[in-house]
């Protein structure tokens, strides 16, 4: 899911930054890092969402493990819940057109941070999307420290660009594989003596 995640992301702010800057297909889903690399020249005049870190949820890590279905009891690990940290670099022709166009990834998410199946109109052109059906993402505008800015971009091996960090929560890694089935406790019997 964080492939799709990312995905959706990316195709819902490139429509915002279409319609804003009337330039189509600005927003790719790319690594950075590839920013001075020889020959590479499909990050070039483009706003660059780049997965830069993740961590998991701790929050939601202590539910039940089973549940019951048609009088079975199903074992299944539970889903893993993920906060993504993704970076919005923007590597237009101009530093003008730059910042404008960070300006208007920022407003993007401004004006909407909560994207969910009910909310959200998927790109059937995209066939990672096609078994995406329940989802729900927020995005929050993250601001790393001078330190931490200094260091991200060290270590993507580049100069810094006019970017943006967003924090994108929530993003649930659930496999459907159940672990073990059971029959129902309905009763419990003692062979315990009276005392």
């Amino acid at each position: 899911m964080i492939y799709q995640a990312l995905e959706i992301i990316k195709d819902q702010a490139s429509n915002y930054l279409e319609a804003q800057l009337q330039t189509a297909g600005l927003v790719v889903l790319e690594n950075i890092a590839k920013l001075d690399e020889p020959g590479f020249n499909t990050i070039t005049d483009k706003v660059v969402l780049t997965l830069i870190n993740m961590e998991e949820e701790v929050t939601l890590k202590n539910q039940p493990t089973s549940y019951i279905r048609n009088d079975e009891t199903h074992y299944k690990n539970q889903p893993i819940h993920l906060n993504l940290y993704v970076l919005f670099s923007v590597n237009r022709t101009g530093y003008d057109n730059s910042l404008n166009a960070l300006s208007t990834v920022i407003e993007f998410f401004q004006s909407k941070k909560i994207f969910t199946n009910a909310n959200t109109v998927l790109n059937p052109a995209i066939p990672a999307l096609a078994e995406v059906t329940e989802f729900k993402l927020t995005v929050d505008l993250y601001t790393p420290t001078f330190e931490q800015q200094n260091y991200i971009w060290g270590t993507l091996g580049g100069k810094s660009i006019p970017n943006a960090m967003f924090k994108v929560t929530l993003v649930k890694i659930d496999s459907s594989r159940l672990l073990q089935k059971g029959t129902q406790i309905s009763s419990a019997e003692s062979t315990a003596l009276p005392i």
